[in-house]
């Protein structure tokens, strides 16, 4: 991996960033935008997986770096949580439904890989 000197640089941010656009623009249509509360959890745990790989990426260590990568996981594994409530209340159609499962499943597998670096730096 080549040297990275922005987090804008980062393909997990980089995903993460799309995914937050999508669930913004879908968040504002349809049966999702009546109901505020799940809207805005949705809209929350998907700024915190690319608000956490940036904090991260700011950090004077590649440990805390990855603590806050660990974060952004788990809140893109309940970005995937919220899209099976989304799916089995039909807030969005299936379509929207797999392209979200697939943006947020490439967040997290480019997030874990950049853990997974890291994990070999620190060592």
């Amino acid at each position: 991996m080549g040297k990275i000197e922005r987090f804008e640089d980062l393909e997990c941010w980089k995903s993460a960033r799309e995914l937050v656009k999508t669930i913004f623009v879908l968040s504002d249509t349809g049966k999702l935008n009546q109901d505020f509360e799940t809207s805005r959890q949705l809209r929350r745990a998907s700024l915190s997986i690319m608000n956490n790989i940036a904090e991260g990426f700011g950090r004077l260590s590649n440990k805390d770096f990855r603590r806050f990568l660990d974060i952004a996981v788990g809140s893109a594994f309940e970005v995937k949580s919220i899209i099976y409530v989304l799916e089995d209340l039909k807030y969005i159609s299936n379509e929207e439904i797999q392209e979200l499962h697939n943006k947020v499943n490439k967040t997290i597998n480019q997030t874990i890989g950049l853990i997974r670096y890291l994990n070999k730096q620190i060592k």
